[in-house]
């Protein structure tokens, strides 16, 4: 094991684990507000090198949108930021040392390329996302695709692509069966199907006959968050343009061959999906002497702080937040996961500036779940002037797109979101819609 150089002394260490939603926007923040200057040295961790927004991954696993036109790689975002960029995975942490183990790397071809190491901070960000859940049912993760980051989001992708070729040169039938009927299997079920319309405006075959889609809930409705009314529309919806729906459908286990059902019954499938539920990211070692939940999740104080250690926080899918009068941890969203970043990089600056840190207050803004081309549905929340107003169609999409710029904005500041809306705008007359090869 190789050590790192001691970054403690004059400047004091931020590590931030995880490049997502929250870790890279946190990055950002304190790289620019202390980075630049040296007041701090910031240091981004994680496994890939190249982040994308985590509620697009649907398109990129059906090939509606090319997941290189929305790539930010982590090194450029770092030289933009003022902060250092470190790949490798987290393969634990030393709270009582203050140090964190970073994972050795290899290469695609399994030669390594940098060693395992280990790095002191004096306040560490843990923010790395979640997976969905398995429950350990049987053959789940042995026969199914999960979509949880970029490179199970292409792979699903290239297997899709194979599938619809061989559908089509062999005059054959191709059944998907997505489990989990929150919004990334509700999405990608849509998706799937918009690829389809689009396709056939490339004059390829029209393969809606041959394609079987099937969604599996085992909820009493899909889009459980969301009101009920948007829930019943939207599985309106997905009927309409063919999918099957099951609620109150539980998955026992999983083969090569589909899925078999608490009640006996079997749903054939040549392509299989996980989308249910969420674990924290796997962990290998050295969490031991921090508090987590059954499904990996870290709890947290008021402060976002984790249970046993000040210098650490925990935000976004890996960590277990209730506010204050209620019963249920925050959701795992986006806006979660944003509004937990924001308040995170004023606590260590309060805490660089020598002040004490204060409680994390959620403030509901809404939610929005978009089909594709056929509809897209949200609420406006709690806060604002339209209370909690329902919109759909057009306001929705926009509402949905307004998000990822809103994220854009936080990286790239707003000049540079205005250029790259202008610069999509501009390459959607001559960049085809879908991945076509």
């Amino acid at each position: 094991m190789v050590r790192t150089a001691a970054h403690r002394g004059p400047a004091p260490s931020v590590l931030v684990v995880g490049g997502g939603v929250a870790g890279l926007s946190v990055a950002t923040a304190l790289g620019r507000r202390f980075g630049r200057r040296g007041a701090a040295n910031v240091t981004l961790v994680d496994r890939s090198f190249a982040h994308v927004w985590k509620p697009m991954l649907h398109t990129f696993a059906a090939g509606t949108r090319r997941s290189q036109d929305e790539q930010l790689p982590f090194v450029h975002q770092a030289a933009r930021a003022g902060f250092r960029f470190l790949p490798g995975p987290l393969d634990g942490v030393d709270s009582e040392a203050g140090c964190i183990t970073v994972g050795a790397l290899t290469d695609p071809g399994g030669r390594p390329v940098a060693p395992q190491r280990r790095v002191e901070y004096d306040y560490l960000v843990i923010a790395i996302g979640s997976r969905a859940n398995d429950f350990s049912i049987r053959g789940v993760a042995e026969h199914c695709h999960f979509i949880d980051d970029l490179p199970a989001a292409n792979a699903f992708n290239d297997r899709l692509y194979g599938e619809l070729l061989q559908a089509a040169s062999y005059d054959r039938r191709l059944e998907l069966a997505i489990v989990g009927g929150g919004a990334t299997g509700v999405e990608l079920a849509a998706e799937v199907s918009q690829l389809l319309d689009i396709g056939r405006a490339y004059g390829t075959q029209n393969l809606r006959p041959q394609l079987g889609i099937t969604l599996i809930e085992s909820g009493s409705r899909l889009l459980s968050s969301f009101p009920e009314t948007i829930s019943a529309a939207a599985a309106d919806q997905l009927r309409q343009i063919g999918v099957r729906i099951y609620t109150d459908t539980r998955v026992v286990a999983a083969d090569d061959d589909g899925f078999t059902l608490n009640n006996g019954g079997r749903i054939a499938a040549n392509l299989r999906v996980w989308a249910a539920g969420i674990r924290s990211e796997d962990i290998p070692e050295g969490f031991s002497g921090l508090e987590r939940k059954a499904n990996g999740q870290l709890v947290v104080k008021p402060t976002l702080q984790v249970t046993r250690s000040d210098a650490i926080f925990a935000i976004g899918d890996c960590s277990s937040f209730i506010p204050p009068g209620s019963c249920r941890p925050l959701p795992p969203t986006a806006q979660v996961a944003s509004q937990q970043g924001r308040h995170v990089v004023e606590q260590i600056s309060r805490l660089l500036e020598g002040r004490d840190v204060e409680a994390f207050e959620y403030r509901e803004r809404g939610s929005l779940v978009s089909l594709g081309q056929y509809n897209a549905w949200g609420t406006l929340g709690r806060h604002g002037v339209f209370g909690a107003s329902l919109i759909k169609g057009s306001a929705a999409r926009l509402g949905h797109a307004l998000l990822y710029r809103q994220h854009q904005a936080e990286l790239y500041g707003l000049p540079g979101v205005c250029a790259l809306w202008a610069s999509d705008a501009l390459a959607s007359f001559v960049r085809p819609p879908i991945r076509l090869g």
